[in-house]
């Protein structure tokens, strides 16, 4: 199947426009099998950009929980973490929203996320004032 569209250029710059953000395999896809990034794309589309029921937040939301309860990259959480935070979402309504995958997920899963937007808010939080042993950021990081 040949897609419409002839200028991958164009195509991988209109899905920076559209959704804030491309991945890396968006840039190379662009370039080594367009059709099949044309085809993932217009799925993308239809179910997370295009205005239906749930508003573009709420899409955000759930695209930054499924992609911590999935233990997706960081680097991938982040975007959606950065799109959320453009659209006026508050840092404390993504973490509601990552704390969400805790009971279902556990908290590695939720460590994954919860490390990805403490990176991207700069959270700090409270050192112990007795001696303890350094527990890590967990979750790989």
């Amino acid at each position: 199947m040949t897609t419409t569209v002839q200028d991958p250029q164009a195509y991988i710059d209109e899905m920076a426009r559209t959704r804030g953000y491309v991945l890396d395999y968006h840039k190379i896809m662009a370039k080594q099998d367009f059709d099949v990034l044309h085809a993932t794309n217009n799925l993308v589309g239809a179910a997370y950009l295009e205005q239906r029921t749930l508003d573009r937040k709420t899409k955000e939301l759930i695209f930054i929980v499924s992609l911590t309860v999935m233990r997706a990259s960081k680097g991938h959480i982040q975007s959606h973490i950065r799109v959320a935070l453009d659209l006026g979402l508050s840092p404390r309504e993504i973490l509601e929203a990552i704390e969400i995958s805790l009971p279902e997920a556990g908290i590695v899963a939720f460590q994954t996320g919860f490390e990805a937007w403490r990176e991207v808010v700069d959270a700090d939080g409270l050192e112990p004032t007795v001696e303890v042993f350094d527990g890590g950021a967990g979750a790989g990081a």
